[in-house]
């Protein structure tokens, strides 16, 4: 079982004071979530609820809006799909930085479209693919601008973090799967970087005797196994017998 959503193993005590008292909603403290947005990229850790009541100060007070911070709680939010923490962070930017907005009223016109705003857009871009699960095509949305990697450029390990969260998902929906589709999926050209990964990191099977060519085999577990499920229901005259009763009954 998971931790509750305000919880992170990881999360340092002066920030756990914060996140538990008034001083969360203290605009003086918002260089501290910052400093603590940067502790995250470089560390590999992910501290949504923090990255949250950074946001909301934000939303409280627009002036103090950090464009850079805002772009690395998304980009870091992007390595730990599919939970929700993507979109509940989209969720708490200002109106004119939604890259779909509700209303004519809610964007700005195209020369006024900020490098701001092009980030969000370029970065939810890649969100709707992790979520779709695109992945090739989301390697190769990533591969195909700089910007994709000037985005992502001070969260450590950006690329590896999400091959292993594309793995886990594979994980969940495959007993086995060819080589050369994994190898697009989790953008590992080079065969031998793909075993090593596969046999090291996920600590899967490669079978090069399958007849189909090179097949990872993944071993059972609770998400990937084939299970037939019987469900059965009672239901007894008396719950409908009001409506049974209605049927013959005559209108006034």
């Amino acid at each position: 079982m998971g931790l509750a959503f305000d919880k992170c193993q990881t999360r340092p005590a002066h920030m756990e004071a914060i996140l538990t008292g008034l001083d969360r909603y203290n605009p003086e403290t918002t260089a501290v979530f910052q400093d603590y947005v940067v502790q995250q990229c470089e560390d590999r850790t992910f501290d949504c609820y923090a990255n949250l009541a950074l946001l909301k100060l934000y939303q409280f007070n627009p002036h103090l809006l950090h464009p850079e911070t805002t772009t690395n709680i998304l980009a870091k939010a992007l390595t730990v799909f599919p939970s929700p923490a993507y979109s509940l962070s989209l969720a708490l930017l200002p109106p004119h930085s939604q890259p779909f907005p509700l209303s004519s009223s809610d964007s700005q016109p195209p020369s006024q479209t900020s490098d701001f705003v092009e980030s969000i857009q370029k970065l939810t871009r890649l969100n709707t693919l992790l979520e779709s699960a695109q992945y090739w095509l989301f390697w190769s949305t990533f591969n195909s601008d700089d910007l994709y990697a000037d985005l992502v450029a001070d969260v450590a390990g950006f690329e590896e973090l999400v091959r292993v969260r594309i793995a886990v998902e594979v994980g969940k929906a495959f007993r086995e799967i060819s080589a050369d589709v994994l190898a697009q999926w989790l953008d590992l050209r080079s065969r031998e970087v793909l075993e090593k990964f596969v046999v090291d990191v996920c600590g899967w099977e490669v079978d090069k005797t399958a007849k189909d060519g090179i097949v990872i085999r993944i071993p059972r577990n609770r998400e990937n196994e084939a299970r037939s499920e019987i469900k059965s229901e009672h239901v007894g005259v008396e719950m409908f017998g009001r409506a049974v009763r209605r049927g013959f009954e005559h209108p006034a």
